[in-house]
């Protein structure tokens, strides 16, 4: 599916692309200033015929919304190995972990639990290290077993 990406001289960018089963383009118009508008329009017809707009702190949470799942239903259609589950733990403002790095968590030591990727703003960070600090709003995607990954549900909620 192309996606087409037009500059907005003074405004931002206007990223948007055809629906398949309606008659219709959705979007996004990401702003200098952070703030990002869903937009839907008609092929053919660049006016805007509906527009939502979000804070940055929206946007991120809405890609997470949109990304994470997407994330997690590809590695669930990899064979399964063993007793070994998939889960996503998020980081809520005000956790003990918000504004720290990954390492601090000691996850995979004391759960034997593994954080394979953070789902952040829509996109998908891979293998992230144990310096990566995580923030308010990240989706941690974590490989375990069910009681590991337990743990490491109790570890993000209370260190």
């Amino acid at each position: 599916m192309n996606v087409e990406v037009t500059p907005l001289p003074g405004i931002g960018v206007r990223k948007d692309f055809p629906l398949d089963r309606a008659r219709r383009r959705i979007g996004v118009i990401d702003h200098r200033d952070g703030t990002i508008d869903l937009i839907v329009s008609r092929p053919r017809h660049p006016d805007v015929t509906e527009q939502i707009s979000l804070s940055a702190q929206e946007a991120a949470v809405l890609a997470n919304l949109l990304g994470a799942p997407q994330l997690v239903s590809r590695l669930a259609e990899q064979p399964e190995v063993g007793a070994v589950s998939t889960r996503q733990l998020s980081i809520t403002a005000g956790s003990t972990y918000d504004g720290r790095p990954l390492g601090d968590t000691q996850m995979r030591t004391r759960t034997t639990a593994s954080i394979v990727a953070v789902m952040r703003a829509g996109q998908a960070i891979p293998a992230p290290g144990p310096d990566f600090t995580m923030t308010a709003g990240d989706v941690l995607v974590v490989v375990g077993t069910e009681n590991g990954l337990a743990a490491a549900a109790r570890i993000l909620l209370h260190g």
